[in-house]
């Protein structure tokens, strides 16, 4: 997995590239908190993301809580496998998809 990085003033663009596993999850994480302090709205890009665990999904909703204090997260271009799992697992009502 890798992640690619664009911020511009406070807002932050995080590109995922790869599998979210168990294994990759703590990069993910990683990416998001360490370069959250003053983003107001964060996006995850998952382009090209074609699978997340349950890891990965963790990551997502801690990713969640810590922008709804700060401002907000949205995650576009999920792939029809990864939808799947957002709303078999009830992340589709959770997260803001776009």
């Amino acid at each position: 997995m890798e992640t690619l990085l664009n911020r511009e003033n406070d807002k932050l663009v995080i590109t995922v590239k790869g599998r979210v596993d168990t294994t990759t999850a703590p990069e993910l994480e990683k990416a998001i908190f360490d370069n959250i302090d003053g983003v107001k709205e964060l996006v995850l890009d998952l382009k090209d993301m074609p699978y997340t665990s349950s890891a990965g999904l963790r990551v997502l909703l801690k990713g969640e809580k810590a922008m709804k204090s700060q401002g907000k997260m949205t995650i576009t271009n999920v792939c029809d496998d990864v939808m799947d799992i957002f709303e078999m697992t009830g992340f589709s009502d959770i997260l803001t998809i776009e």
